[in-house]
């Protein structure tokens, strides 16, 4: 049985149940980030009440890479469940430093894993895979089941030339088929671009390139999690006896880990440290940062505002942006483009500039992959829901049977047996929204609320009434915030104090003593009042004092 609680019709937090008689193991734990919609909302995490229905059967997490997608919920799953996370060397040593900033009850039980390992749970085998992706270490999952054999791509693209020379291994995909894979897992995400996703050494040859023309100091920003492209950075800033400074915490974090780890090899002095930036001329430095998606907070971006305390931006700078937007990014991406165009810089970002290729298949190399493997059922993952319908489509092109592709939900049932597959139910699935140290406290009458107070703001509205509710002491005072510009709102304020006045007068009259309902009154009342006179509709807040 096969049960996605996240990775389904969405960018991120891609979670997979894989159960079969009393033992669950879980593939990924990720998150998400939010959406504009979800104001305040620090990261979405899937819902996982069918785990904790099942806590005594599950056996364990595998982890298919160090991305946040497939690791960030881990720090909040692991405070319930007591199981041993499984991971190549990065991904466990990412997810070390995760639990290095998190109090924990107890220490969580990490496991290396390398390519050929079999992990065997219960009547369960999954045999690791090597797989090439945009980050080291990642890995495919081949499982046996007494019912039939399960592949798991990961997410993964056919790099021939990989940075760390790690090919995918599709000698043993091939020996997989030969064994027969009764249902296939497969990364959806490029499904949609046409021919084959370039290798990682193209980026590499590309910022040779910019360091070749570029006359003062370079600046690249990408992704953190990327170390391949940060090696090659740092390769070529050698290359053209340049300096390296890595600016943001996130980036300096796993280029740190790189480095004890074995998989970045830096020569002496060539680091240096952002308060030392000063010490060498320009032309000599570069700068390797986090922001490459708008992010408001991150380095790049205050840099372009202006905002940044040690680094200005200068007319003679080079930036390359050395990432491709991720929907929903794009307007932060190319306000700080701007940003850094007003400041002089010369930016490099469009695509045809070789400094960034994406790290997922493409659509023949997904062809290459279902051909190879051959399997007799199909489910999308990993992917929106149009990518998942385009991938279930090219299967079907390629000869998997209509009803043995399934375009699945977060949460489906997916039952296999000897004789045949089905979607036979659901599982409570869904997002979990994260805020500060709330985990799902915020639900949508709370996001309601800050929806309305983000568009026309709020209405305070203070009464004074003596204790048997009988008179107004004083006020209605009202405290308008984010609604009108009071100083040039005078007379609206004066009439709005007026109008809840009389509403209270006559409700006192009327033998209205419950203060709800003399809220409730105040709330209706005066909102109808606001919106014939502004078409605006502020939350409004009755606040009624004893005396």
């Amino acid at each position: 049985m096969l049960i996605p609680l996240g990775g389904l019709g969405e960018v991120g937090k891609n979670m997979l149940v894989v159960e079969y008689g009393n033992d669950i193991v879980l593939i990924d734990a990720g998150l998400m980030f939010p959406e504009d919609e979800l104001l305040g909302i620090d990261v979405v995490i899937p819902d996982i009440t069918y785990l904790q229905e099942n806590k005594d059967k599950l056996r364990a997490i595998i982890i298919t890479h160090g991305h946040e997608d497939h690791i960030g919920a881990l720090p909040y799953i692991l405070k319930d469940f007591d199981v041993p996370v499984y991971g190549m060397k990065l991904a466990i040593a990412i997810i070390k430093s995760k639990f290095n900033e998190i109090p924990m009850t107890r220490e969580p039980n990490f496991q290396l894993i390398k390519p050929k390992d079999v992990l065997k749970f219960g009547e369960m085998e999954f045999e690791i895979i090597q797989s090439t992706h945009s980050i080291p270490d990642s890995v495919a999952i081949f499982i046996k089941t007494p019912v039939g054999n399960v592949f798991h791509t990961g997410d993964f693209k056919l790099d021939q030339t990989p940075v760390d020379g790690k090919l995918l291994d599709i000698n043993r995909i091939a020996q997989i088929s030969e064994e027969g894979v009764m249902v296939m897992l497969s990364d959806s995400t490029n499904v949609e671009k046409a021919g084959f996703t370039q290798s990682e050494k193209v980026v590499g040859e590309a910022f040779n390139e910019q360091f070749r023309v570029a006359k003062g100091r370079i600046i690249i920003a990408t992704f953190a999690s990327n170390v391949h492209r940060i090696k090659q950075a740092i390769d070529a800033a050698i290359k053209f006896e340049k300096k390296v400074c890595i600016v943001g915490r996130s980036m300096e974090n796993v280029t740190a880990i790189a480095q004890e780890i074995g998989y970045l090899t830096i020569p002496e002095g060539t680091l240096i440290t952002l308060n030392e930036i000063n010490n060498y001329p320009t032309e000599e430095m570069v700068i390797i940062t986090t922001g490459s998606q708008g992010e408001p907070m991150a380095a790049l971006s205050r840099m372009a505002k202006g905002d940044h305390r040690q680094i200005k931006i200068d007319s003679g700078d080079t930036v390359i942006i050395s990432a491709t937007p991720i929907p929903g990014n794009e307007k932060s991406v190319y306000k700080t483009i701007d940003f850094l165009f007003r400041l002089g810089a010369k930016v490099v970002y469009e695509k045809s500039s070789g400094t960034h290729v994406s790290g997922h298949a493409s659509r023949d190399e997904l062809k290459l992959i279902l051909n190879l493997v051959k399997p007799e059922y199909f489910i999308p993952v990993h992917g929106e829901y149009r990518m998942l319908l385009k991938h279930g489509e090219l299967a079907e092109e390629l000869g998997v049977k209509k009803e043995n592709i399934f375009v699945a939900e977060n949460g489906n049932v997916i039952e296999f047996t000897k004789e045949k597959g089905c979607i036979s139910g659901k599982v409570p699935a869904g997002r979990v929204l994260v805020d500060g140290l709330g985990v799902g406290d915020i639900g949508n009458i709370v996001l309601r609320d800050r929806r309305q107070l983000s568009q026309d703001g709020i209405l305070i509205v203070v009464a004074t009434l003596n204790r048997q509710a009988t008179k107004l002491l004083a006020g209605p005072d009202i405290v308008s915030r984010g609604f009108v510009y009071v100083r040039e709102s005078e007379d609206l304020m004066l009439e709005a104090k007026r109008f809840v006045q009389q509403n209270l007068e006559v409700s006192l009259e009327n033998g209205v003593k419950d203060w709800a309902t003399l809220k409730n009154n105040i709330r209706d009342s005066l909102g109808r009042f606001l919106y014939e006179k502004t078409k605006r509709r502020p939350m409004i807040l009755p606040i009624i004092v004893e005396v």
